[in-house]
């Protein structure tokens, strides 16, 4: 049973969405009751009209050791690791297929199916201590479902030598193999996770989330099909009255009034 505490939900004015894994304890390792609260946070999220943009970020110090192993190993059976396994992948899919770009805030370690969920998200910032591993292969379990999104955001080899070494990187390592935006001090990371929010709440909404639509759709075709459904997205996303003013406001050499 998930309890509401497992996810802390926080909301401001503007529609930031700051959803904290609150395990501190376990280090926010992915228990079914934590990955429960997460997909039930983001289909709330989702359901939300005034929700601009998600973070995702850790309580305690770590961001997130992947999954609770206690758990996996208390009762072993193919049918409970395959129903655990398709819910966390439902989860994972679900910060995808969200229309509002959701940002990981990384601090300590990021391990396995935690560095899965950074992978995952659109955007991400981690401290400067962060480290970052898909290190099931140490305990004879290759990080299989990590492997898919860690290999959409950084290069074949990268990715492989992570999940057959099992080897932690730095967070300046991560960065430079592109699975994270930004790395900053600690004292300076949520300042600088606001300085990516702030960027956005300040464009339209409706073109965003219709970009990040468009974004993993094209990612999964051949290039012909993604410039036909680029073609399209930008036809309709052009219909649409933030677009029509921003494009007005440039021709009349005004700030655009997207109120």
């Amino acid at each position: 049973m998930s309890g509401p505490d497992l996810v802390v939900l926080d909301q401001d004015a503007r529609g930031v969405v700051t959803l904290t894994l609150n395990r501190p304890e376990a280090f926010n390792s992915l228990s079914e009751g934590l990955i429960e609260a997460l997909q039930s946070a983001l289909d709330r999220v989702a359901r939300d009209p005034k929700a601009r943009v998600v973070v995702i970020a850790g309580a305690g110090k770590a961001f997130c050791a992947g999954h609770d192993l206690k758990e996996m190993r208390a009762a072993p059976s193919l049918d409970y690791y395959e129903r655990l396994f398709a819910s966390c992948g439902r989860m994972m899919m679900s910060i995808q297929k969200l229309e509002l770009p959701v940002i990981a805030r990384v601090h300590g370690i990021a391990t396995a199916a935690g560095c899965q969920l950074v992978a995952m998200c659109d955007l991400a910032v981690a401290a400067s201590e962060a480290r970052f591993a898909v290190s099931g292969v140490n305990l004879g379990l290759f990080c299989s479902t990590p492997s898919v999104a860690l290999s959409r955001n950084v290069s074949r080899k990268a990715a492989f030598e992570m999940l057959v070494t099992g080897d932690f990187i730095s967070a300046e390592q991560a960065l430079a193999k592109g699975l994270v935006n930004r790395v900053v001090p600690a004292e300076r990371l949520d300042a600088e996770v606001e300085s990516i929010v702030a960027r956005i709440v300040a464009k339209p909404r409706v073109a965003i989330a219709m970009g990040k639509q468009l974004f993993y759709r094209q990612l999964e075709v051949g290039i012909e099909a993604a410039y036909a459904d680029a073609g399209r997205t930008m036809a309709c996303n052009m219909m649409d009255e933030g677009a029509l003013e921003g494009v007005q406001a440039f021709i009349d050499k005004r700030p655009p009034n997207w109120s």
